[in-house]
């Protein structure tokens, strides 16, 4: 897999994540905790989405 892919790869699942974070803050019965942790794991994606965005010309 090219870095070109594996950034657009995630990305699309950064997308999926911030989508499933807002219906989770619109819930009525919001769970902190696993909201916490969906948003820890967008951070890590985006953070591996720079990283390799770096190493492209």
């Amino acid at each position: 897999m090219t870095i070109e892919a594996r950034i657009r790869e995630l990305g699309n699942r950064h997308r999926t994540l911030d989508d499933t974070i807002q219906r989770e803050r619109q819930s009525p019965s919001v769970d902190s905790l696993h909201l916490r942790e969906l948003k820890q794991r967008k951070l890590r994606l985006k953070e591996e989405i720079s990283s390799l965005e770096q190493r492209t010309p």
